[in-house]
């Protein structure tokens, strides 16, 4: 089976359509499948709804989405660093689903295993909790969560091999394992790809069998934001 494609148009060729959801991996700007966003919004894919941690900046990440008006919903844990998502939530232009970044991170993980919902203390007596199932076990109160199940994946790997195991670059991981891992259809961007054999066993951070697709590119890798001591 063919995975790696030339380019990011062609990797998505056959998988974009209006009204899908897409999880994608990323953490503000580390880690973010930002070839792959970028085609995206030459598809001109109207009405999206993203399951990812945030939404990059104005103009990087998501955001080049949100600026085309291209995205419908988000469902994300962090909206700061973003002024156009704010802008666009605030007026109403843009449906919002909160999540607390581990009850996110889990959403994805479970629909990737293929389990419907769980159940989690996290958001009980808040708005989170609003309108969400509400269960006692061992006279504690938890809130039934939904797992994710997108009909895409798209992601960010340092290397990976032909078969798509592959390895992140430390905190470049993020939310990336589990985004890939509940789509349907999972591409992956990486800087790299080997042959099968080439990367160590033990090394690998998660195995080709939830990669469908490959592509390699270069990244710019952007700062958000730098701190730098007073000379």
């Amino acid at each position: 089976m063919k995975k790696v494609y030339g380019s990011a148009a062609e990797a998505l060729d056959g998988l974009l359509f209006d009204g899908m959801t897409i999880a994608a991996g990323g953490f503000g700007l580390c880690g973010i499948p930002e070839l792959l966003l970028q085609a995206i919004k030459e598809a001109g894919t109207q009405d999206l709804t993203f399951a990812s941690n945030n939404a990059g900046i104005d103009d990087f990440g998501i955001g080049i989405l949100l600026q085309t008006k291209q995205v419908k919903k988000m469902m994300s844990s962090y909206v700061g660093e973003n002024a156009e998502f704010m802008r666009q939530y605030l007026s109403g232009e843009l449906e919002l689903e909160f999540n607390p970044q581990g009850t996110l991170a889990e959403r994805m993980r479970a629909g990737g295993c293929g389990i419907p919902g769980f159940y989690t203390k996290t958001g009980v007596g808040t708005q989170i909790a609003e309108g969400k199932e509400h269960k006692e076990f061992d006279g504690e109160t938890y809130i039934l969560e939904r797992g994710i199940f997108a009909d895409l994946s798209i992601v960010k790997a340092w290397k990976a091999d032909t078969t798509g195991n592959c390895i992140f670059r430390k905190t470049a991981r993020n939310f990336n394992p589990p985004a890939a891992m509940c789509g349907k259809t999972c591409i992956m961007e990486v800087e790299e790809i080997v042959e099968p054999g080439a990367l160590d066993p033990d090394h690998i951070h998660m195995p080709g069998i939830y990669v469908h697709r490959l592509i390699q590119g270069e990244h710019e890798k952007r700062i958000e934001q730098r701190t730098v001591r007073e000379a």
